[in-house]
């Protein structure tokens, strides 16, 4: 089989030495070379065919110059009607008359100059019969000649990207992946060729769905594989359990096939080919839990008519919100992000992919007072989703001021005007390094977290504050996922700070999912948490992606040790040791209540942090956050000296 790839290939690739199939077309000069040999044939045929009969050619002038003179006069009818400028292999009706005209012509030229020439001479040169039999006889081959070669590339290019195409089975023998079969098995273009069904519910090879055999699992997967020379699998996660996806994925790991995962059918972009929509399965498709699933009728009550502002909405976060607002047909959508980039590009996906969506993007900085009040005023919000933050936890370590500029001061400024302007709802995206924090960046957001909750507590707060709270989000920008797949397309290493880290992961569409549904819920100054699994270590997420992109571990690609960053710690925690948690009519996610301090108190702390901020005193800034966030503890960074004194 790969012999033959290797032959065909040689063929069918753009880039080759023989380059027959991507050959846009024969130069025209071998097109006419290739008629007049074709013609001289037909002549020849002619000649043995009247050979001895009573027609045969006249001797009035020798038999060569008679070929030369009919031969001439058609070529030269192939230049006036110009056969010889259409692409053989894509030939049309067009090109068929023109190949008849050429041969009428020729047939009725030849026709008068030999009735001229037996008024001349009382003699002819050419027997009627022989002009009849030449002009169809080179009329039919000419044709059958553009016939041939047309149906003999269409052959060969079927048959090359048939044995190119790669050999897959799909995972599974229930209604959707029968759904899928068809659609494999009825677009051609596709680079897959369907093999069969894999499934552990049959165990007879007896089956066939859509003309494939079911193929029953047997002890063995890689021989099981092996005996269909099965290159690769498909599966529908949606379709499969955690447990089941996870074991497939590990068989053909160690059985070197490849694995695709698609969606459900119904969940297909319609403005997308099938092609696009089956992808190599990513580590986002195996985390090891069930997805947990949110009520969309309850979010559609909620948001439907409303006008919303998202902060931070050109982000990775921010944008999932934008998009999944958007589905749910609001009044009026105001995106704000200081990220001009970004948000122009979202601008333009949105007015492509949600055109009768009534948004509208506002580049601004949530620092800036003034201008959020500029926009309050404008737009008259009724909810806020506020997920603008600076979050990268090296960087602010480095840079403290700028975390209290936005992460602080950008809340605060955003939380009052909504008390101000009588917005309904406040959620606000917070992270699980705000509990026990060990870094500037988790220190912050603690103190955001904490303004919120405390504002909630003053007299004629009207507005509802939410906090959702969870972990790390696979794929958003400057994650570990992202990183570690251009280090692995670079050829390695892939770099991990500790072989014991353990991090929580959810997705990003899941992750902005439950942000909209914990805004439907609460009366105001919860800390919503969510039930996020088990964590997972890092190292092991770096070999599995690393397997997954065709590679082995420490002999491919390299795995690196190089130590926790500034303000990294080993594990993340989603409640602290104060918190009493309390259930909701969601089995998936839980109340938190932390105690706070007075607003008053923490209103005129955050004022004062604010302040040192403005004067980029680093030091300062920490010491005033570890007062206000008294289980801020620094680990592995240069601010660990403030906690021994």
């Amino acid at each position: 089989m790969k012999i033959i790839d290797s032959i065909l290939n040689r063929f069918y690739d753009g880039d080759n030495k023989l380059n027959v199939l991507s050959q846009r077309y024969l130069p025209r000069w071998i097109v006419v070379i290739i008629d007049t040999f074709l013609c001289v044939f037909s002549l020849s045929s002619v000649y043995f065919l009247l050979y001895d009969s009573p027609v045969f050619f006249t001797d009035n002038i020798s038999i060569p110059l008679q070929a030369l003179l009919l031969i001439g006069v058609h070529v030269f009818f192939f230049f006036i009607f110009k056969t010889y400028s259409g692409i053989i292999r894509h030939s049309t009706f067009t090109d068929v008359l023109k190949l008849a005209f050429a041969s009428i012509a020729t047939f009725f030229s030849v026709l008068i100059f030999n009735w001229i020439y037996e008024i001349i001479n009382d003699k002819i040169i050419f027997s009627v019969t022989l002009l009849l039999l030449y002009g169809l006889l080179s009329f039919v081959i000419l044709l059958l000649f553009r016939v041939l070669i047309k149906e003999l590339y269409q052959q060969i290019k079927k048959g090359a990207k048939g044995i190119l195409k790669k050999r897959v089975a799909i995972v599974g023998a229930d209604d959707h992946t029968i759904s899928l079969g068809k659609a494999l098995t009825t677009e051609s273009n596709l680079p897959f060729k369907l093999i069969g069904f894999i499934t552990e519910n049959i165990v007879s090879k007896k089956f066939k769905i859509l003309g494939k055999p079911v193929i029953p699992i047997n002890d063995n997967f890689a021989e099981t594989c092996s005996s269909y020379d099965i290159e690769g699998v498909i599966i529908i996660s949606e379709s499969l359990s955690v447990k089941e996806k996870k074991r497939i994925v590990d068989l053909c790991l160690l059985s070197n096939i490849e694995i695709f995962n698609v969606p459900l059918l119904e969940k297909w972009n319609t403005k997308a080919d099938i092609r696009s929509q089956i992808k190599p399965i990513q580590i986002e498709d195996l985390l090891e839990r069930e997805t947990i699933a949110v009520q969309n009728e309850v979010i559609e009550n909620d948001l439907n008519n409303n006008v919303i502002l998202v902060t931070g909405g050109a982000g990775s976060i921010g944008s999932e919100i934008v998009k999944q607002v958007a589905d749910f047909n609001p009044k009026l959508l105001v995106i704000l992000d200081q990220a001009e980039s970004a948000l122009h590009e979202l601008e333009l996906y949105l007015k492509e992919i949600y055109p009768n969506l009534n948004f509208i993007t506002e580049l601004a900085n949530i620092s800036n007072m003034y201008r959020l009040e500029q926009l309050f005023e404008k737009y008259k919000f009724r909810i806020v989703y506020h997920a603008a933050a600076y979050k990268h936890v090296p960087l602010i370590e480095r840079n403290p001021h700028e975390a209290i500029f936005v992460n602080i001061l950008g809340t605060a400024n955003l939380s009052v005007l909504s008390v101000q302007h009588k917005v309904d709802k406040f959620v606000m995206v917070s992270t699980d390094k705000a509990v026990n924090p060990t870094n500037v960046m988790g220190a912050s957001k603690r103190v955001a977290e904490m303004y919120v909750q405390s504002l909630q507590c003053e007299e004629n707060t009207h507005t509802k504050f939410i906090t959702t709270r969870f972990g790390n989000v696979l794929g958003s920008n400057g994650s570990v996922i992202p990183y570690f797949r251009k280090q692995i397309a670079a050829g390695g290493p892939v770099t991990v700070t500790h072989k014991d880290i353990i991090r929580y992961f959810m997705t990003i569409p899941e992750a902005c999912q439950l942000v909209l549904q914990a805004g439907t819920m609460g009366s105001g100054g919860e800390i919503f948490v969510f039930d996020m699994g088990k964590p997972i270590r890092i190292l092991d997420m770096a070999k599995r992606m690393i397997r997954l992109s065709g590679f082995e571990p420490y002999e491919d690609i390299d795995i690196k040790i190089t130590g926790l960053r500034p303000g990294e710690k080993l594990y993340e925690e989603l409640l602290n040791d104060t918190s009493t948690t309390l259930p909701t009519h969601h089995a998936k996610i839980m109340i938190t209540t932390v105690p706070t301090m007075p607003f008053s108190i923490l209103s005129s702390k955050v004022k004062q942090l604010v302040k040192v901020a403005t004067k980029y005193k680093d030091k300062e800034v920490v010491t005033l956050l570890k007062e206000i966030v008294p289980e801020y503890k620094s680990e592995n960074s240069i601010f660990e000296s403030l906690d021994n004194k």
